[in-house]
């Protein structure tokens, strides 16, 4: 399973945001395809939390369109909505504990570890998950999961690969 992260959210949503084109084109072919594909819920709640907020775009998205686009990605036929679950506090705390977290490394780690839970193979981000450090600190938690931190390039190439997804 391919979960996707806030930022090409936010991407995908906002015209005016870096690699929109792009990663409107990955999230389209998510939700037009066949494969099964998850957005942890919160991501959700940091994508309406960033695009409604007047200090990051002006304008912001209003409440009403940002829910209606998280209402149109959920309508998709293999979208899931990932959540945490009886394992998210083991998880997060060998994570923690593994990485030695701090401050908003814990947003993060709370991703990855739904994503665990949720059994994601894949967590398409254009974040700082890939630092290399975090990968290498958690690389036995995360083993079975990839980090595919989208660079430009990166997305321009997956937005071919549609039909494959």
């Amino acid at each position: 399973m391919i979960a996707i992260d806030t930022n090409l959210l936010v991407y995908a949503h906002r015209s005016e945001a870096p690699f929109h084109a792009q990663a409107f084109g990955c999230v389209k072919a998510l939700a037009e395809g066949g494969r099964r594909w998850g957005i942890p819920v919160a991501c959700l709640h940091e994508f309406l939390a960033v695009v409604t907020h007047p200090k990051v775009f002006r304008p912001a998205s209003r409440f009403d369109q940002a829910l209606a686009q998280v209402d149109a990605w959920l309508a998709a036929p293999h979208v899931q909505v990932l959540h945490s679950g009886p394992e998210h506090w083991r998880i997060l705390g060998d994570l923690a504990r593994l990485a030695r977290l701090q401050g908003g490394q814990f947003h993060d780690a709370r991703i990855a570890a739904i994503c665990i839970e949720n059994a994601v193979d894949v967590l398409w981000t254009a974040d700082r998950y890939c630092s290399v450090s975090f990968c290498l600190e958690l690389k036995p938690l995360l083993a079975r999961m990839t980090f595919c931190r989208m660079s430009r390039a990166l997305l321009v190439q997956m937005n071919g690969l549609g039909s494959v997804l």
